[in-house]
């Protein structure tokens, strides 16, 4: 079972849809010092099933079912705290960059307990055509021609409307920020770092010496 951590850690939120480009902002962001990308896909790609608990995700992935949320976390914390052991991840100074976690609100509720999220970043695309356009580029690129289909696309941004979209409302609006995401990346780049250098929590990191 997961009990809260005794120091939560502190984090950014990239949310978006399907094609916003929060997976290339990401990985943008982890590639700077203090910053720590943790994509949802990289967790269950280091899942380890001989364990215990990778046991326990097989018994749903394995059935086709979903994954219950509260075990969904513990894979994630576990990938995050073997990050940390190995020092890859250093949660003294590192900040998490998190995308494709939490996917509902169930989710942000129990990552609650351990993360302290500083800030959401909202990466809005409402040209649902420019998304389906961007998400079919890329699913002919990395040659996932299901991901192409229109029905695919259209069911993907779907469920993002319906159980990712509410997350914004689980957080304080203080804490939510709106990027336009049909900027060019490196202008979605520059509001998201003009942002966190001007919160009170990196510039008080940023004195640290290390």
């Amino acid at each position: 079972m997961l009990t809260p951590s005794d120091a939560k850690r502190p984090a950014f939120l990239i949310l978006g849809a399907p094609g916003s480009g929060k997976g290339t902002q990401g990985k943008i962001l982890g590639s700077i010092p203090r910053f720590f990308h943790c994509a949802c896909g990289d967790v269950f790609r280091s899942l380890d099933t001989r364990t215990a608990l990778g046991q326990r995700f097989v018994h749903y992935s394995s059935r086709g079912e979903l994954v219950p949320d509260e075990l969904t976390i513990e894979l994630w914390k576990a990938q995050v705290d073997n990050w940390s052991d190995s020092h890859l991840y250093k949660p003294d100074i590192d900040f998490l960059v998190l995308d494709g976690i939490p996917r509902n609100v169930a989710q942000a509720a129990i990552m609650s307990r351990f993360l302290e999220v500083h800030q959401v970043f909202h990466l809005s695309c409402p040209d649902r055509g420019e998304l389906a356009r961007r998400m079919r580029k890329r699913a002919l690129k990395d040659n996932r021609l299901d991901d192409a289909s229109d029905r695919g696309i259209q069911q993907r941004i779907a469920t993002y409307e319906a159980e990712t979209k509410p997350i914004l409302d689980y957080y304080s609006p203080a804490l939510v920020t709106e990027i336009d995401a049909t900027q060019p990346p490196v202008k979605v780049l520059n509001d998201i770092i003009g942002k966190i250098v001007s919160l009170p929590v990196y510039q008080e990191s940023s004195k640290l010496v290390v």
